[in-house]
Parts: C-alpha cells; structure tokens; sequence
C-alpha cells in the first residue's frame, strides 16, 4: 500500500492511496474480508479497510434477546446438508438458488472460524454445538452468544485483524465509487485527519483494484428504526458508479423499542408482557383484546417467534401480526404504546399463567424454561437474564420501568445485486457483502444475516485475492476527471454554508415522508409524490446545498447518499405494484390504510426485482426489471472431480 502520493484535483492538493483491494466497512463481514484477504496465501494480501467509524455499524451496536446465528445443523438428533439449507432459504421466495446453496455450502467454515477466534457459541460437554429452531427453519440450525452475537463476532474478527496488523483508516466517509468501463477502481472519500489548508474537506482517493463494500442496510432511509443511529446509508454510492440493485422492495420491520434501539423478539415475547397504550393526559390502558381478539395473550408468546411484521400471519391461524397492527394504529392515533414487564395481561391477572389462560404451547415452553414466574420480569430473568440485564445497562429497568415501543425497520433483505463470489453484475471487482449485498427475498429463516456476513465476505476475498486486478496506473489529470463529482461536492464547504442541525433537519424530514409511505405499509400514491419530490431534489442539489464545516459536509454527503437510495427504493416499489404486486414479506400494500381483508402475492415469488439508476446532468432516472430467479443447481458431488477442478481460476469465474 502506497501512501505518498498527492494530486492536484480540481484545485485541491489530494492525497492519493493505492492498494490492490479496499474493504469499506468496520463490522462483521468487513473485518472477515480483510482478515481472509490478508491470510491468503495464493494471492494478494495487500488490503485496507476503510470506515466512517469503526464503532458506528450495525454489527457492533445490535441484537435481539439471543441474537441468532444461523448455519449447518451441528446437532447430533438433527441431520442436515448444505442442500436442505439452500431448500428451505430458497423456499421463502425470491431469492436465486445458487446464492441459497452457497450461503448453506459456506455455513459451517464461517462458524467454525468465528469460534476458532473465540466466539463463545455454547457447546455441551460432549462438545456438541447444539441449537435451536428458527423461522423457516426445518433442522435446529441456530445458535447464539445471547443478545450480543453480533457484536462478539465483530470484535474477535477486529482483533484477528490487529493481529495480521491490517491496516485500518477511520474516519473516512466514501463520498464517490470510482469506476471506468463498468469497472470499480476505488473510492474518493472525505477525511477529518486529512484535512489541511489546502484540503479543507479532507477529500481523499484510494486507487484499488477491487472493492469489496460491506458497509450495512440503508438505515438512514427511515426515521422509526431498529437499526443504530450511528448507521448511516451507503447503498447511494455504489448505485450512482453504475451497480445494480436487487430486491430493493424486500426487508423486515417489526416491535421494537425506541429510546434505547432494540428488537423486543424471543424471550421478551414469550413472556408475555403487557401491553399498554398512554393517551395525551397520560392514562393508560389495555388495548389488544379490542383490536386482537380475547386469546391476545396467546399471540403476544408467538411473535418470540414470528416476530417481523408478516401479512401472511394476519390471516394465518397464528395472526400474530395483529399485534404489530394494533400498536401502529394506537400510534396513529396520538397514542405512546409501551410494553409493561411489571405487570401481567388482564387474563393472566384474572384466571392464572396456566394452561387455559396461555395455551399449551406456551406453557410448557415456560416451564421447559422454568420460567414460571409470576411476573414477565421474573419470568423473563428465570428464562434469559441477560436479556434483562441489556436493558439495564442502558438505563431501563424492566423491573420498575415501562418500555416504548414501535414498529420499526430492522433490515433489508435485498440490496445490491451479486452473484456467487458476490460481485455485482453490473460493476466489476465490485463486491457487497453483508446486508448491502441483495441475497435474500420475500423472507428469510432468523440468523442467516449473520450468515450472510461471513459467507459473503470470504468467498469475495477469495476471489478477489487470487485474479488480482491491476491497480490503476492513472495520471494525476486521469485522476482528476475519475474525481469530478468529488471535487464538486468537496467545494460545497463554504463559509455561511448550512449547519449540521439544518442537514439533519432535513433528513428527518423526509425519513419522516418515507415511513408514511414506503416502510411497512405501502402507499402507491403517496410514494409516487416522494418519488418526483426526491427525484427533484437530487437535480436541485448541488445549486441548493452547502455546508458550513467540514464534519457538515460529510452529514451532507449522507444526505446525498440517502436520496440516490431513496430514489431506487422507491421506484422499486412503484414498478412491482405496477406489475400487480401485493402484500407480502413485511409489508401492506395499499391507500395507506390498514385493509380489512389481505390478499398476499403469489405471482412474484420466482422472480428477483433488478434496479439500476442514471445520473445525467440535473436529471435521474431509475430501471427495473423483473428477473426469473435461477433455481438450486446440481452439482457434481464425484470427489475426483472436484478435486481435479479445485484451484482452477476459471472456478472464479
């Protein structure tokens, strides 16, 4: 890796870096691209990671009660292959079989690599990793470190990486993807300790000869969200250099708390808390017999396990997404909704935790746990009390505190389109791994994000390591004319430019319009304004935009980033209801309202939704294209075969 370099980019003296392949991103599938990148042996080694905060992503600051992990069966009662895996991920619609098959193939060399570097999966003492089921899941494949799986992983991967001493830039927020020929050959970033009287916006360039992008979701999209609020968007970016999209309609939103960010799946479920709603004078009250039904208790201990937001589980016998209904309407209806550990649902206060009152399912998986409890607190400690002791350490106490709550975006499960090494088709040497990467569909089994990170990250530094593409060789004016719309954005830092508060004013604005419309209930109309609003406002931007100080200019740049990715969310969606899509996933589609009856999508499970954007002049436009999802192939399973292939780079091809 070179350092040394400065060039003269539209007037601004700009320290230009070469390495063959950037990492961008600090979580779970960046730290183990890097890591697998500089291990290799066959290939190159030569990496950087580069981040806008090594301590802001979703990896590091998110959970659930046991975060799950979710690969091969490991448990001795629970016979397993990589193809049933495959099956049942590809099952849930959507989602190419050949990326199934290698997220299943990839599982257990991902997991045993996580504990080799000291990742506490529980095992029994015969050394048995035994696990659990999770949703559309058929062999008990999950596993967990507790609430905090994610950010274990993160912080053992991180440590790997100081080890192999990879070299790490923080505080480089990637402004610009540089591309040439349909080719990704860097990123232009700005830098606060690259700052100087002659670079006043810390813009930098780092020349590669791949990029591998593992920067997370695009939580900055929504303002009612589960993701951290240090997680920015990053998909912008990459969409504008040319990358494609897949399945940007795709995610999951569910209950979850808002003053500390958190999913309330699992255990704070199964409990069976109460659920309270609190008018304007601060009166509160029970709500969910009204809008659910009298066995509400029941469907409160089901969504521990179905808990995104599923219009198929309105109408299904279990209907526990009646209750994520109910807590939107009160919402709606000016009403703050709470959970209350302190104290039990009215059924359960008058006829008893027993099997009349919560099912037998839920009973004799309460006592399974010994978690008989007369209080969800005193159940929820008895059953998982490092679930309770999160909470704590943020300052909630379950005890003696009420819990507000939401319905919230909590992932994406598309994103950018990529194939079985995880480039993206339209944008060579282009890699996005983790949440950015478009691999899911319409649903996807709990865990397998987790997955996703490790099995995607790996089979990119695999590739990327051993063709080894060149790094260009440009000349400072080549540089230059690669950086035009850096340097552009870089000379919005101007004195009397706008403040961080009005930038972040504005994002708020519009995260505010996009949850109304394009979140978990869908309004065609209301998303076809946004979209012309959006559109406008990208055309307008740089004549409309400044910022003041140079940590108000890389809140900019996110903005920037929001819209690009607003704008190809949105067009998504409006193209697969023009092509008579419905509700399905975690999401409504409809006026806006809650219909009384749900019809779900059928038509659209074998299909895979492809986006791109274009960037001309003042003006943006957005293509979609409904792509047939290729099927789990057959693979040759001789040993001699794949022994006599294996290493051959046309494998990488």
């Amino acid at each position: 890796m070179e350092f040394g370099r400065f060039a003269d980019i539209a007037g601004i003296k700009t320290r230009v870096i070469t390495c063959d392949v950037i990492v961008v991103g600090s979580g779970a599938a960046g730290f183990n691209a890097a890591l697998n990148i500089k291990k290799n042996k066959s290939g190159t080694n030569d990496v950087v990671i580069v981040t806008e905060g090594r301590m802001m992503g979703t990896s590091r600051n998110t959970g659930s009660d046991k975060q799950t992990y979710y690969k091969l069966s490991t448990t001795v009662n629970s016979p397993d292959c990589a193809r049933s895996m495959a099956e049942d991920m590809f099952s849930c619609g959507s989602m190419h079989g050949d990326l199934a098959l290698v997220e299943a193939a990839g599982s257990l060399k991902g997991f045993y690599n996580l504990i080799s570097l000291g990742v506490p999966f529980p095992s029994d003492t015969y050394g048995e990793y035994t696990g659990y089921k999770t949703d559309h899941d058929s062999a008990k494949r999950a596993s967990s470190c507790g609430p905090l799986t994610s950010k274990y992983m993160t912080e053992a991967l991180e440590r790997a990486c100081a080890a192999e001493n990879v070299p790490l830039l923080d505080g480089y927020r990637v402004l610009q993807v540089l591309a040439e020929n349909g080719e990704a050959k860097g990123v232009a970033c700005l830098a606060e300790n690259e700052i100087t009287e002659d670079n006043p916006s810390g813009l930098t360039v780092i020349l590669s000869g791949a990029v591998i992008w593992a920067t997370g979701g695009p939580s900055a999209v929504y303002r009612n969200s589960v993701y951290p609020q240090s997680q920015n968007c990053s998909l912008g970016a990459p969409l504008a250099a040319g990358a494609s999209a897949a399945n940007l309609t795709e995610g999951q939103y569910g209950i979850a708390s808002v003053d500390f960010r958190w999913n309330l799946s699992g255990s704070y479920q199964q409990v069976i808390p109460k659920y309270v709603t609190m008018d304007a004078d601060g009166n509160l009250s029970e709500f969910l017999c009204e809008e659910v039904g009298p066995d509400y208790v029941k469907k409160i201990f089901r969504k521990g396990y179905e808990w995104p937001f599923d219009p198929d589980k309105i109408t299904s016998n279990s209907r526990s997404s009646l209750v994520d209904l109910a807590v939107f309407r009160e919402i709606c209806a000016g009403n703050r909704v709470f959970m209350d550990f302190r104290s039990n649902p009215e059924p359960i206060e008058k006829g008893g935790l027993n099997k009349e009152v919560i099912g037998e399912e839920a009973y004799s998986y309460l006592a399974g746990c010994s978690a008989l409890g007369k209080t969800p607190v005193q159940r929820l400690r008895q059953m998982n009390e490092r679930a309770y002791q999160l909470y704590l350490s943020h300052g909630i106490d379950l005890e003696k505190d009420l819990l507000e709550i939401g319905v919230c975006a909590q992932h994406m499960n598309g994103g950018l389109e990529c194939g079985i090494w995880y480039e993206n088709p339209c944008l060579k040497n282009f890699y996005p791994v983790g949440e950015c990467g478009g691999v899911f569909g319409i649903k996807r089994p709990g865990g397998s994000a987790l997955n996703s990170t490790q099995v995607g990250s790996s089979r990119a530094a695999e590739r990327a390591s051993v063709l080894r593409c060149p790094v260009p060789d440009w000349s400072d004016r080549k540089t230059a004319e690669a950086c035009e719309f850096a340097a552009a954005f870089a000379k919005l830092l101007k004195a009397g430019g706008d403040s961080i508060d009005a930038i972040l004013d504005r994002r708020q604005e519009d995260e505010l319009l996009h949850d109304e419309c394009a979140a978990f209930i869908r309004n065609e109309e209301k998303i076809r304004r946004l979209l012309i609003k959006t559109g406008k406002e990208i055309g307008s931007f740089f004549e409309e935009n400044s910022a003041d100080s140079q940590k108000a200019l890389v809140e900019l740049s996110i903005n920037y980033d929001i819209m690009l990715t607003r704008y190809a969310i949105l067009s998504s969606i409006l193209s697969y209801i023009a092509d008579g899509g419905l509700s399905r996933g975690s999401y409504l589609v409809g006026d806006g309202n809650i219909p009384d009856k749900v019809e779900t999508d059928v038509i659209h499970r074998s299909k895979v939704l492809v986006t791109t954007i274009g960037l001309r002049g003042n003006s943006i436009s957005a293509e979609c294209r409904m792509d047939d999802v290729r099927p789990i192939p057959e693979t040759d399973n001789q040993f001699e075969n794949v022994y006599n292939a294996f290493g051959n780079p046309d494998n990488y091809k």
